[in-house]
């Protein structure tokens, strides 16, 4: 098959994609330039092949190669999504017999570290005034989030029937899989807690549960907590994009960072499996590193 007859079959399958399934033209120019791919990667092959003609192993062969290029796992999983589907096309059409992409799969990308912010960081969000019942609402939210590194669906699911023990220094959550545990809860938290605590009728309807509810006196949505989070970072100056997440995994590294003690902070988090919480181990050697770099003598020298 010559490659003009290979780009005419790309180019009516893309005209399918774009007139019958009416996907985006962005989606469609993602298409093309993965099937343009594959067809580049055909004709490097000794022999002209046809579509017809590539083979499981020749797949295997382009994955490797596009991987030498540079290619993640993440792109290359949407470049085999995207032969996988133009392949399940000439099937349909009889222009071929076989899918040869079914059982290749992309190589795994390596997991990126959570991003944590740095205790100045931290401290700088949570210094900020609190100037009306919102704000006081949001203080006591978020020094709750960072001391007790709980989850987003967790702080929102809390009930007014958990502020005794809250105030008395912990906090009792229904975590993954329904799984109990108790958190600590730092004094700095306690305190912001209690003033919000001071001030929830203000808001709340009378017969609401939450802990924290919004404008409309029913329990706050963890949208509007997310969008509340980053409109503080932004606020207080942080340079990235802070959401509830993060707060918990300053909370875990933090934590870490000072104690050493790996177990705890897996208690803490309600990690199932110890091997969640060892992440956090990497970013403490971020942090020592850094540390390192700073203050080593040996670290500072250039070479001549």
């Amino acid at each position: 098959m010559s490659a003009s007859a290979r780009a005419a079959s790309v180019n009516a399958y893309l005209d399918e994609l774009a007139g019958q399934r009416r996907l985006s033209p962005h989606t469609v120019s993602n298409y093309r330039h993965d099937l343009e791919t594959l067809c580049a990667l055909i004709g490097e092959l000794p022999s002209d092949s046809g579509f017809a003609a590539i083979e499981t192993h020749h797949i295997r062969r382009f994955v490797a190669i596009l991987h030498t290029r540079g290619l993640g796992g993440r792109s290359l999983g949407r470049t085999l999504s995207a032969w996988r589907g133009f392949y399940r096309w000439l099937v349909q059409r009889g222009m071929t017999t076989l899918n040869p992409v079914d059982s290749v799969r992309p190589p795994k990308s390596p997991k990126g570290l959570p991003k944590a912010l740095s205790p100045d960081e931290a401290n700088r969000l949570l210094a900020a005034q609190s100037e009306n019942l919102l704000e006081i609402r949001d203080q006591a939210i978020f020094e709750l989030f960072y001391s007790s590194g709980l989850r987003l669906a967790e702080l929102a699911a809390l009930d007014i029937g958990c502020l005794e023990d809250l105030l008395a220094g912990e906090v009792r959550v229904l975590g993954k899989r329904n799984k109990l545990r108790i958190v600590p809860v730092g004094s700095q938290a306690r305190e912001a807690v209690a003033l919000w605590a001071g001030q929830r009728a203000c808001l709340a309807a009378a017969d609401e549960t939450a802990l924290f509810v919004g404008q409309r006196g029913r329990r706050l949505g963890v949208r509007m907590i997310q969008l509340r989070l980053l409109r503080r970072g932004r606020a207080q100056g942080l340079p990235a994009r802070v959401h509830p997440h993060m707060l918990r995994h300053s909370f875990a590294s933090h934590v870490l960072q000072s104690s050493g003690d790996l177990r705890a902070v897996q208690e803490m988090l309600g990690h199932a499996s110890i091997a969640s919480t060892q992440v956090y181990t990497h970013l403490d050697f971020q942090h020592l590193a850094a540390v390192y770099d700073q203050a080593h003598p040996r670290a500072k020298r250039k070479p001549e």
